[in-house]
């Protein structure tokens, strides 16, 4: 219920406030919640509903895109290091294991630090943090489906690498991808937050939640309306995401219901027995 709240509002929230949420109006800057401003205006006179709804967009679409950038990065990493082995397994996993040894956020910090502070480069830096965690689950996955015998027979039948790697292969590995998808979504608008917050996301005036929080961080004593709302936005979202992450993995865990089969459908239809699952 969370998380579809929040996709609601991020699709026709905006559309809920006659406000301009980059319109400043010094007169009315720090007054308290009223009829005319529900949560308020901020340093700026800004209306901060009117910012909440339209960040709410802005929030979800970089939490996104930066787990689109990790999951196909990631992935491409996973499914080449766990298939080939060898040295593309010691290389691929090495430069992994660099990226692992940084604490996430400081590693965002240095990238935004390299491409310079901006909502797309912070996209960039939060995916970069997460491609080592979907590479290291997609080579798990991958490990342990190229040794069962629907793959055997798949390189029998002559099937192209790239055949077996993305028709074969990479459909047993969703389940568990999708599931760190969902908890890597809580993730990412977390720590897209935090680098709004340090002024190396989203610049002004856009209404972005982490920086909402930035901007309203001087005014906790005086007007605390401009930090709860964007920081309860942000801790009800993530709450969700994680939510849908436990459900997910809780539906999806191969231990507890059979989710790999031991043949193809293109194999079985050759050598003309059923299927055998994996218990």
């Amino acid at each position: 219920m969370l998380l579809t709240a929040f996709v609601a509002l991020a699709a026709v929230g905006p559309q809920l406030s006659a406000e301009d949420p980059v319109a400043q109006n010094l007169p009315a800057r720090l007054q308290p919640p009223s009829a005319a401003h529900w949560l308020g205006p901020d340093e700026f006179g800004r209306d901060v509903f009117a910012r909440l709804l339209h960040g709410t967009r802005v929030s979800l679409v970089v939490g996104f895109v930066a787990v689109g950038i990790g999951v196909v990065f990631g992935g491409l990493v996973g499914l080449a290091t766990g298939y080939f082995g060898g040295w593309v397994d010691g290389v691929g996993m090495r430069a992994m294991d660099i990226l692992l040894a940084f604490p996430g956020v400081l590693l965002a910090v240095v990238v935004v630090a390299i491409l310079g502070p901006s909502l797309s480069n912070a996209m960039i830096a939060v995916g970069v943090v997460g491609v080592p965690h979907y590479a290291r689950i997609v080579r798990a996955s991958v490990l342990t489906v190229r040794a069962l015998p629907f793959v055997e027979t798949e390189r029998a039948l002559g099937s192209p690498e790239g055949r077996i790697l993305f028709r074969t292969i990479l459909p047993h590995c969703l389940p568990p991808l999708l599931v760190q998808s969902s908890l890597g979504l809580a993730t990412a608008i977390l720590d897209a937050a935090g680098l709004s917050f340090l002024g190396l996301g989203a610049q002004p005036p856009t209404p972005e939640w982490g920086a909402m929080l930035g901007h309203g961080r001087e005014y906790v004593i005086h007007a605390p309306w401009i930090l709860i709302a964007p920081g309860a936005a942000i801790l009800l979202t993530v709450l969700g995401f994680n939510l849908v992450g436990d459900a997910l993995r809780d539906a999806l865990d191969p231990r507890l219901s059979s989710s790999f089969r031991t043949e193809s459908p293109r194999a079985r239809s050759v050598a003309g027995s059923p299927s055998k699952e994996l218990a």
